[in-house]
């Protein structure tokens, strides 16, 4: 008997109701989505090592009966270790279970197991060996499942109270139920080209793999049948964005007037420095795309203090000068209020009409807003995802600056798109990253776009000197910053948190208060944080700005926008507790004049392997990408990618970073494909068609 891919989990034999609630919280609610949840490693139980071949430091399998088990109990807490001795045949094994109180009771003398872990030597007893926390697998019965021993045994990652064998004889009874005449989803000749097993095969060898296969290519996720659905999920993903790029440069935009004289006068005017050559040659590459009638989709990649919102605003200007409007979305509201500030700054110059919208404001406010933006007033529109509320109408929206477009879904992008199209016409797209992205990663996540970088910072920057100390240390920290301001210097000092919270973080304005009093008494302190409003923000970095301020204490609002040429020094307190992207952004705020400058971590004596990974970085390096291979080694893709708080690229077989090459592959098959005019219609037609659940994982609902 086959079934539907699309049948409910719990009609699958080994799963039933509480078992499919446990699997909802998975988002697995079907037998393909069951299918999709993958072994993340494979057992060899066709050969079993003897106890007494073990050696230290190695990996092993054994099988071996309970000889006793008893867990000893810790002076504090109810956490036990569990000390177990197995033995096979050939000798005796000690293994240890921290946290192991739980198996107290549940295994007994006599009970057959199946062991999986590293062998190390025994610090208490050095002449023997024993197994920390090795994996088990405990059977009733002399006669093992087919799905247990004799193969190459998939293992799996519990859920819940659903554990790695259960989850392996239900995935054992879904195999079955694939039907043998299962339509494969790559073109035939392109399967057929790469020596590609059919996605029946690959789907029930990557779950149990054939007698003969590679145990090592198994673990590497580099088994054929691994491989085809790895390449299957990157080569749809990169198919949508092909057939998007086609789809997208075959749309009406605005082509504008850019080489009017009063054009490059408006530009000249708003210039605060002499620019790049850098920015002057991707300035270049947008106005060649703004003069042509089709919309521009580019993506603006420069590291921090590159100059991106210049260049970005340069290009609304061109914008602005044909007679049209443009937008400006952010993410968060702390980072559309810092570009709302920047924009109309720089842009004063020019008289050019600035508006603000984000949820925060007051409704009479936003009213206002909305009707200067309705009647064409307000030329420049600054906001977050306010900007795609139903009531919000431009009078003639053409050029979009997204900002960080990978922490906002497909549909909120598109809806602000929507916005221009309203009027007739495609806008004209830019989009902002401050994250150096390795290129296949790129490839990734704007495929469909074309790429300009700013790879030169402007000229007078200094080298950052960035260290790292302890919070014992802080009384040094504050005497060279006394020194700095004395020199007549500026300085920032970072928290976390605004208010006291129960984490136990040092926060903002608690620290504000303690270091004018306390620490820096006779120096001029500022606060800045994500509460305040627009005019008190603005009104403290105007200070800021004049030096009127002398140390401005703040939150992560000074993460972006913030350019004060006199701050030379960053001292970021609990930075264990920030990201790397984060931690680069904020030092990016200092060595922008010509003085030294220095950004000082503090952090507390003990913390996690990867947060002094991550300080260590950040002493090593001030090169984006560098630390942007580290950030994505330390978190992987998906937090990278910010997918967390998007739900973008759902791969649930690939990585892009561990298969770097099938997405190259699979990216130059799709756009291949998709550059054949008599197929392009056919494979719109070939996604359409795949289930809801494929089209909202890898964006698919944008193709046609």
């Amino acid at each position: 008997m086959s079934l539907s891919l699309a049948t409910e989990v719990r009609m699958i034999k080994g799963v039933g109701p509480q078992r499919a609630e446990l699997l909802a919280e998975r988002g697995i609610h079907t037998l393909e989505d069951l299918l999709t949840y993958l072994p993340f490693r494979y057992e060899d139980r066709i050969h079993f090592s003897n106890i007494r071949d073990i050696q230290p430091n190695g990996t092993y399998t054994i099988r071996a009966r309970v000889m006793s088990g008893q867990a000893v109990r810790r002076m504090r807490g109810r956490d036990a270790i569990y000390h177990l001795l197995v033995q096979d045949d050939s000798g005796s094994l000690a293994c240890k279970f921290f946290h192991g109180g739980y198996l107290e009771g549940r295994l007994k003398p006599g009970q057959l197991l199946i062991l999986h872990g590293k062998a190390e030597i025994d610090k208490l007893r050095p002449a023997r060996l024993e197994m920390i926390n090795p994996q088990i697998e405990v059977f009733r019965s002399e006669e093992m499942d087919s799905t247990e021993v004799g193969r190459i045994v998939p293992i799996y990652e519990a859920i819940g109270t659903f554990g790695s064998r259960a989850i392996r004889r239900a995935m054992y009874a879904a195999v079955q139920l694939l039907d043998p005449k299962m339509p494969d989803i790559l073109p035939r000749e392109l399967s057929a080209r790469l020596g590609y097993p059919s996605r029946r095969d690959a789907i029930i060898h990557t779950h149990f793999p054939p007698p003969g296969e590679s145990l090592d290519a198994l673990n590497a996720f580099r088994s054929p049948a691994q491989q085809r659905l790895i390449f299957e999920e990157f080569f749809l993903y990169q198919l949508s964005l092909a057939l998007e790029r086609r789809a997208t440069r075959k749309e009406n935009a605005i082509a504008f007037r850019v080489r009017e004289d009063k054009v490059r006068e408006a530009l000249k005017r708003i210039l605060p420095f002499k620019p790049t050559a850098a920015q002057k040659r991707v300035l270049a590459e947008i106005a060649a795309d703004l003069e042509k009638p089709a919309p521009m989709n580019r993506l603006l990649q420069g590291d921090v203090g590159s100059g991106k919102t210049i260049v970005a605003l340069q290009a609304a200007v061109i914008a602005m000068e044909n007679g049209c409007q443009a937008a400006l979305m952010a993410p968060t509201e702390i980072l559309a209020v810092q570009h709302y500030l920047s924009a109309r700054r720089i842009l004063a110059a020019g008289g050019y009409r600035v508006e603000l919208l984000i949820s925060g404001m007051k409704f009479s406010e936003k009213t206002a807003a909305l009707e200067r933006i309705r009647s064409g007033e307000a030329q420049l529109v600054v906001g977050t995802h306010a900007l795609i509320e139903d009531n919000v109408e431009f009078a003639r929206l053409a050029f979009v600056t997204i900002d960080e477009q990978h922490r906002f879904g497909v549909m909120q992008r598109k809806r602000l798109m929507d916005k221009a199209a309203s009027h007739g016409h495609a806008p004209h797209v830019l989009v902002l990253t401050a994250t150096p992205i390795p290129r296949t990663l790129s490839l990734t996540l704007y495929g469909d776009l074309d790429v300009s970088v700013l790879d030169e910072l402007p000229p007078g920057r200094t080298p950052i000197v960035t260290r790292m100390t302890t919070e014992p240390h802080l009384p040094g920290v504050w005497e060279f910053l006394r020194r700095e301001v004395q020199a007549g210097h500026q300085a920032y000092i970072v928290y976390p948190v605004i208010e006291e919270s129960k984490l136990e973080l040092k926060a903002a304005m608690e620290e504000y208060q303690r270091l004018s009093k306390e620490v820096f008494p006779k120096l001029k302190i500022g606060l800045l944080h994500g509460r305040l409003s627009s005019e008190e923000k603005e009104e403290v970095m105007q200070r800021f700005r004049k030096n009127e301020v002398q140390i401005l204490v703040a939150t992560t609002v000074v993460e972006v926008g913030v350019d004060v040429p006199n701050a030379t020094v960053m001292v970021i307190e609990h930075a264990e507790r920030f990201g790397l992207s984060q931690l680069h952004q904020l030092r990016g705020r200092i060595g922008r004049g010509a003085a030294k400058s220095h950004c000082i971590l503090v952090a507390p004596l003990r913390m996690t392997e990867e947060a002094k990974a991550r300080l260590e970085t950040m002493v090593r390096t001030a090169d984006g990408f560098e630390i942007a291979e580290t950030d994505l080694l330390l978190r992987g893709p998906g937090e990278f990618f910010g997918t967390r708080q998007s739900g973008d690229l759902g791969f649930h077989v690939a990585s892009p970073l561990r298969d770097r090459e099938l997405l190259e592959r699979a990216r130059r098959e799709a756009f291949s494909l998709a550059d054949d005019t008599a197929r392009a219609s056919s494979l719109e037609e070939m996604l359409r068609a795949l289930p809801a659940e494929w089209q909202r994982r890898y964006h698919l609902a944008r193709v046609g």
